[in-house]
């Protein structure tokens, strides 16, 4: 009996094996080389060698061992743990779901009736039709948004035009910080890679809320064309990477890299990352999306700031003063001033006056003691009033942040320093100046990173790195009666300073606070309390330091920027000198790839009187 029994189970198994290998289809030789499959795995090339190794940084991401640095090995894994028999959610068909489907498809396998219920749980809870790119605006004053940030939202289908968007979900991948972490630690493993970058579902609402109401960032919506077995292929891929470790750096291995990934994936051949060179800004990203033909709309939700702003602007000046005496309690509901006013006004300035309470009540934690009874008189004023409508949304800028100018530039251009003759050439990474093509980009923000001027002297030929910028930000936004927000800047590299017997280059730190005061819709004028500190052995004391003031001016247009002023500083430890400056810098602007610039400096320094001007051109790329 026992050997009858034997030779049935012989027998299902060499049934078995002949008809696993009757399906089986030949293996081209390279298809691990393929690019979609070299996608999945997110395989790049070695920098030395021919291999290829995985930006994927977690074990439980491969089937193989040597699956980090071997595409071929991942793939012959795959393959065979595709084809095993059995199920469940632990099965690689429903771990890996993208590589799943792409090599059945690619091999011409036949499909096979493993039900994964975490998997489709999952899918059908996103209840996802289509995709959409959220771009949100730059924000400033957090080292991981300075560049704006993208995700995905994942829109269901769609019944009307109010379909619940609000509610849809988004994917996004972002570094998991701890929450001790300072801005300044922050900043510094972020650009060497000391965190875990990590993929998470999130409702859009709640984006919304953090990006739009808290952060002040305004939302572009670029809907992707992706048809519905593009979409799932995405999604499948997602799934694949939600939990799992991929180190994230500022630079390149970003938020916005990671979603070109998937957008890859959905649709092979468009090979999003072939355009990362040695960064992904998040605002180039959209660029090449839009440049790949990926986007049939695109819609501008203004962040809560702006909504605020705008209807503010909208109403006369006399009539904001009015309503910022009533936001600030110093003139009533019922006073004699508002009344007066026909019930057109008198709506337009409750209204504004209501959004700008709860705007700051929410955004800037106004006491709930002011700010709940003066909204409750201002709903009940406005409820007196019927049949005037003041609803107004801001207008769509112009220029989207995808279309301003490239954010690598180099610049060549020649000029003299107190006689002596000079040519720069000038390499910046990225991003922004607030001398460059405005259109795109936050009005008197600046954002530079790893700038580097070199200089050649003609009369000694001699090539001398004039200044090593590590990072500089400046943000200027103007204050009035409503809004008071801090003009500030930070930087911190190596520049050439005068050590009264020669020019050195020494490393230095600088900031400063101040404010900002509009005039007109182009123009403002700062005064900047400033702080400076340079480091070198051949300062007298190895280090020195300045208190000072930048006081200036700032136009910035389409064809034309301007910033001028003075700057004054007082060293104080090493020369207990003065060191006044006036400056002058211009850019002429044509089109966003190319602006010609002069700048002319004044300065009084160690007693002597010396002249700087430059001029020259910028190209973006």
């Amino acid at each position: 009996m026992g050997q009858n029994v034997r030779f049935g189970q012989a027998v299902l198994c060499l049934a078995f094996s002949f008809s696993l290998q009757a399906s089986e289809q030949p293996i081209p030789e390279n298809l691990h080389q393929d690019p979609a499959w070299l996608t999945l795995g997110h395989y790049q090339p070695d920098t030395f060698g021919d291999g290829y190794t995985s930006q994927a940084d977690d074990p439980a991401f491969f089937l193989s061992q040597n699956g980090k640095h071997s595409p071929r090995a991942e793939l012959e894994a795959t393959l065979a743990a595709i084809q095993k028999p059995g199920g469940g959610n632990n099965h690689a068909r429903c771990r890996f779901p993208a590589r799943d489907t792409w090599l059945r498809k690619r091999l011409q396998l036949p499909d096979s009736e493993i039900a994964c219920p975490d998997y489709q749980d999952w899918k059908e809870t996103l209840n996802t039709e289509s995709v959409t790119l959220v771009f949100a605006a730059s924000y400033l004053n957090s080292p991981s948004s300075m560049f704006g940030h993208t995700f995905l939202r994942l829109d269901p289908p769609r019944e009307d035009d109010e379909t619940n968007l609000l509610l849809a979900n988004t994917i996004s991948y972002a570094a998991d910080a701890a929450a001790h972490d300072s801005e300044i630690l922050f900043a510094y493993k972020g650009i060497f890679g000391g965190y875990p970058g990590i993929t998470t579902v999130q409702p859009y609402y709640e984006k919304i809320r953090l990006y739009s109401d808290i952060e002040h960032r305004d939302l572009w919506e670029y809907t992707l064309n992706l048809d519905q077995s593009e979409v799932d292929l995405l999604l499948a891929h997602a799934w694949e990477i939600q939990d799992k470790n991929f180190d994230y750096y500022f630079f390149d291995e970003n938020c916005a890299y990671r979603l070109l990934a998937l957008i890859d994936v959905a649709r092979p051949g468009t090979d999003l990352l072939g355009e990362v060179s040695t960064h992904a800004i998040p605002s180039d990203t959209v660029r090449w999306v839009v440049d790949k033909d990926l986007v049939e709309d695109v819609y501008y939700r203004p962040s809560a700031a702006t909504s605020v702003a705008y209807r503010i602007s909208t109403l006369p000046d006399d009539h904001q003063t009015l309503s910022a005496a009533i936001a600030n309690g110093y003139v009533g509901t019922d006073d004699p001033e508002l009344q007066q006013l026909n019930d057109r006004e008198r709506a337009r300035v409750l209204d504004a006056t209501y959004d700008y309470v709860r705007y700051q009540s929410e955004a800037e934690s106004w006491p709930r003691e002011h700010a709940a009874p003066l909204s409750h008189e201002l709903l009940v004023s406005r409820s007196r009033i019927e049949g005037v409508d003041t609803s107004a949304r801001p207008p769509e800028p112009e220029v989207r942040d995808d279309q301003g100018h490239d954010t690598f530039r180099v610049s060549l251009g020649a000029g003299q320093l107190a006689h002596r003759e000079f040519t720069q050439l000038t390499f910046r990474p990225a991003y922004h100046d607030v001398l460059d093509p405005p259109a795109g980009y936050r009005p008197g923000a600046q954002l530079q990173f790893l700038r580097l001027d070199a200089r050649f002297y003609r009369d000694n030929d001699e090539l001398q790195v004039e200044q090593l910028v590590g990072v500089e930000i400046r943000s200027l936004s103007p204050r009035n009666q409503f809004f008071s927000p801090l003009s500030w800047q930070v930087g911190f590299g190596g520049r050439r300073t005068d050590t009264g017997d020669d020019r050195v280059l020494a490393p230095y730190l600088e900031g400063g606070a101040g404010g900002s005061w509009a005039l007109g819709d182009r123009t403002q004028v700062f005064a900047i309390a400033t702080a400076d500190l340079e480091i070198d052995d051949d300062l007298r004391r190895g280090y020195d330091a300045a208190p000072g003031a930048d006081l200036g001016v700032l136009h910035q247009n389409n064809r034309f920027s301007l910033m001028a002023g003075a700057r004054t500083k007082a060293w104080i430890v090493s020369s207990q000198h003065r060191q006044d400056q006036a400056y002058a810098k211009a850019n002429w602007h044509f089109g966003r790839a190319l602006s010609l610039f002069a700048e002319f400096t004044r300065e009084d320094h160690y007693d002597r009187y010396q002249s700087t001007w430059h001029a020259g051109l910028h190209a973006y790329f």
